[in-house]
C-alpha cells in the first residue's frame, strides 16, 4: 500500500490522466486565459478559452512523465527570468556535494517562485531538482492541487487539529526522510507563510516534525541525517509587496484581515509575473548538529540564512527612509554604497505605495539589514 499516496507529487504513469483533466477544467482554463490573454478574455471570454485551451494542448501533448513535465516548466521558467529579472546571481553551489541529499530549509518569500528559483540553480548546475513542500491552505481548487502535484510537489496538511494534526506530521517527517534515503532533495520553507514583513526566523516546530520519523533515534541524529542545508534568496523588488504590505497594515490597524480563495491565487500569479530585478539565491553550508537542543539547530539554521542574505540597495533605502522619521542612524547604512540610479529607482517604487501601508512596505525591506546587525552583535 503507498502510505503516502494523498500528500506526494503525481508519479509518471499518472501525469498524463492529469493533463488531460486539466485540459477539460473549465476554471483551470479560464484561469489561465484570464492571465494569459486578459482583453480578449474581458471581451470574448469563449473565444480567449479556446484559444488557451489550443495552446495548452500543443504545448503539452508530449508530455507523459515528471521529467518531461519539468522541461516544459523550465521553459516557462526561461521566459519568465527573462521578462521579470534583471540579474539572476547564486552563490554556495560549491559547497554541496552531488554524492549526497539535501533538505534545503529556505527563507520564504514568494509562494511559487522561492522554491522555483532554487530548482532552476540546482538544474543548471547538474543537480537533482527538489521535491517541494506546499501548505494544504494553498490548494482550495482541485486543479491547483494538480498543477502542484506534477511539478514534485508534496502536501502538508496544516489544516488539522489535535492527534489528527501530531499523525499526518509523523507521515510528513517520514515521507521527507523517505526522500531523502531515495537520493532525491526536498526544499521546505523555513516556517509556515511567508515573511511578509522580511523578518526570516526558522520554526521550532519544523524542526520537531521533521524529527519524527526517527523519534527513536533523538533528535540530534534525526536531523543530521537530512543533510540540511539553509537557503537565503533575496529579491531586490517583491512583486507583492503592497498585498503583503496591506495585509499587515490590515491586521495592526483594523484587527483582521480577511482572505479570500482568490488571494493565494492572485499572489502566486503576481509573483511569477510582477518585477523582480535582481533575485539571489545563495546555498549554504550543511548544518552540523551537536545536542538534541531543537532551539540551536533553529539559531543555526538562522544565522547562515541572515549571513548569507544578499542585503541589495533597496534593504538600505528603505532603512534610510524609516530612520529619517524617527532620527536613529544605523551603522550598516554607512557601508552601502549606494548610486543615484538605484536611489531613484527605489523613489520611483516608493512613490507608488498608499502612504497608510507605507511603514509596513520600508520596514518589509529594512528588516533584513536589522535582522544582519543582530546576528553581528550576536543578539
Amino acid at each position: 500500500m503507498d502510505q503516502f499516496q494523498d500528500i506526494r507529487p503525481y508519479h509518471d504513469d499518472e501525469v498524463r490522466p492529469v493533463i488531460d483533466r486539466l485540459l477539460s477544467n473549465a476554471e483551470f482554463v479560464s484561469s489561465i486565459a484570464s492571465f494569459a490573454i486578459p482583453k480578449l478574455y474581458r471581451a470574448i471570454p469563449a473565444a480567449a478559452r479556446f484559444l488557451t485551451r489550443k495552446k495548452l494542448a500543443k504545448q503539452l501533448q508530449g508530455v507523459n512523465d515528471v521529467k518531461s513535465m519539468q522541461s516544459v516548466i523550465a521553459l516557462y521558467m526561461d521566459q519568465m527570468i527573462e521578462k521579470t529579472t534583471s540579474q539572476l546571481t547564486n552563490s554556495g553551489l560549491e559547497n554541496l556535494s552531488k554524492e549526497k541529499n539535501y533538505l534545503f530549509v529556505s527563507n520564504h518569500r514568494d509562494i511559487a517562485m522561492d522554491p522555483a528559483f532554487v530548482n532552476y540553480m540546482l538544474y543548471h548546475a547538474g543537480f537533482n531538482t527538489v521535491y517541494i513542500a506546499i501548505g494544504d491552505n494553498l490548494l482550495k481548487r482541485p486543479f491547483v492541487t494538480d498543477l502542484m502535484r506534477l511539478n514534485k510537489s508534496f502536501i502538508v496538511k496544516r489544516s488539522l487539529k489535535g492527534r489528527d494534526l501530531l499523525k499526518s506530521s509523523k507521515v510528513l517527517s517520514e515521507y521527507i526522510h523517505h526522500l531523502i534515503n531515495s537520493q532525491d532533495n526536498v526544499w521546505i520553507a523555513q516556517r509556515e507563510g511567508r515573511a511578509k514583513d522580511g523578518i526570516d526566523c526558522t520554526d521550532t516546530a519544523l524542526l520537531k516534525m521533521l524529527s519524527l520519523a526517527k523519534r527513536g533515534e533523538g533528535f540530534q541524529k534525526a536531523l543530521a541525517s537530512l543533510h540540511v542545508v539553509p537557503v537565503s534568496i533575496s529579491y531586490e523588488f517583491d512583486p507583492c509587496d503592497v498585498l503583503k504590505a496591506d495585509e499587515l497594515y490590515q491586521k495592526a490597524e483594523l484587527g483582521t484581515y480577511s482572505k479570500d480563495e482568490q488571494s493565494d491565487i492572485n499572489s502566486i500569479v503576481t509573483g511569477m509575473i510582477g518585477f523582480k530585478g535582481h533575485v539571489h539565491v545563495a546555498f549554504g553550508e550543511e548544518i552540523t548538529v551537536t545536542s538534541d537542543d531543537v532551539d540551536a539547530a533553529a539559531s543555526t539554521i538562522d544565522q547562515q540564512i541572515l549571513n548569507n542574505y544578499l542585503l541589495q540597495a533597496n534593504n538600505y533605502l528603505a532603512l534610510e527612509a524609516l530612520q529619517s522619521k524617527d532620527g536613529s542612524v544605523s551603522e550598516s547604512t554607512t557601508i552601502a554604497n549606494i548610486d543615484a540610479q538605484a536611489r531613484a529607482k527605489f523613489q520611483e517604487r516608493l512613490a507608488e505605495v498608499d502612504p497608510k501601508i507605507l511603514p509596513y512596505w520600508l520596514k518589509m525591506y529594512a528588516n533584513p539589514v536589522l535582522s544582519r546587525e543582530r546576528v553581528s552583535k550576536g543578539t
